[in-house]
């Protein structure tokens, strides 16, 4: 009869008890912090200070470029808009006062003033063979304490002869000067005060001035 086989070698004891804890042990937990609080999570990482750079003109133009919009609107095209829209009308203001003064001036010289009036005096223009002519209408106001109605009506075929020679001797090419009427208006007054022998007229307005 066969003898049994020898068993092998024992486990130590110390060993194996090792091992079974090991086994039957959960995985460590992390160490707590020094207040016994959980650990916190891991900071996140900052940009990067190249990829900063990079950008930082790009949000500098957006953030800049309305606020220069809103300058250059504010004070440069605004500005300017209203002064081309106002000069303008202050211009034409300006000047519509000054024609209207100048007319009421003119009105209130010829109503406050004593005058007397010729009306549609033609005559023909000198050097055009009779084919062109001059018809007009103006009032002779005259000098204070003149009674210029009176003393224009009492020598009225002599004033209305001193006239028309006044008028005819001048020529197309007179009309068309500058300042013609003034020229005549002039020639007039002086013709009349020779004639009188006195300061009688002392202006002329003309309401027709017609050149055929």
């Amino acid at each position: 009869m066969a003898a049994p086989k020898a068993a092998g070698p024992a486990t130590p004891p110390a060993a194996a008890a090792a091992g079974a804890a090991h086994a039957a042990a959960p995985a460590a937990a992390p160490a707590a912090g020094a207040n016994g609080a959980p650990p916190s999570a891991p900071a996140a990482a900052a940009p990067p200070a190249g990829l900063l750079k990079a950008w930082l003109p790009t949000l500098a133009a957006l953030v800049l470029a309305p606020a220069c919009t809103w300058a250059v609107a504010a004070f440069v095209l605004i500005p300017s808009l209203q002064k081309k829209l106002t000069a303008p009308v202050v211009a034409e203001s300006a000047s519509g006062h000054a024609e209207e003064a100048s007319e009421k001036e003119g009105k209130g010289a010829k109503e406050a003033a004593p005058n007397y009036e010729f009306q549609n005096i033609v005559v023909n223009l000198a050097g055009t063979m009779g084919t062109r002519y001059l018809k007009t209408s103006f009032l002779v106001t005259g000098a204070p304490n003149a009674n210029i109605k009176t003393v224009f009506e009492s020598n009225k075929p002599r004033l209305t002869d001193v006239t028309l020679n006044v008028l005819s001797s001048l020529s197309l090419t007179d009309l068309e000067e500058p300042g013609a009427k003034n020229v005549l208006r002039e020639k007039l007054i002086t013709a009349y005060n020779q004639t009188l022998g006195r300061k009688v007229a002392e202006q002329v307005y003309f309401s027709d001035f017609v050149v055929q």
